[in-house]
């Protein structure tokens, strides 16, 4: 799964979620040449919910496909991540 964060005058940009346990040093974001900050993660099947790490502030992904509270109230961002079914062979 590919994520990209809009944040051109950032100094570092972290992606984090209930894929990599939200530790913050799990996975910094590369900055691109036009000020985005890209990442690349094997997801799993099913609902996932992330944050960007913005110089080190919570921020929404205005591309996230929903918006959550999770038990402390904060808001995240809500992925929902399917693995296509396999093709069946005639035979």
């Amino acid at each position: 799964m590919n994520f990209i964060c809009f944040a051109t005058e950032a100094k570092s940009v972290a992606l984090v979620g209930d894929f990599n346990g939200w530790n913050p040093d799990a996975l910094a974001m590369n900055r691109q040449p036009d000020g985005a900050w890209t990442a690349q993660v094997e997801m799993g099947h099913g609902h996932h919910q992330y944050l960007f790490l913005v110089d080190g502030k919570p921020t929404l992904d205005p591309k996230a496909q929903g918006i959550a509270r999770n038990e402390k109230k904060t808001r995240e961002c809500l992925l929902s991540r399917f693995n296509p079914k396999p093709e069946i062979e005639n035979g």
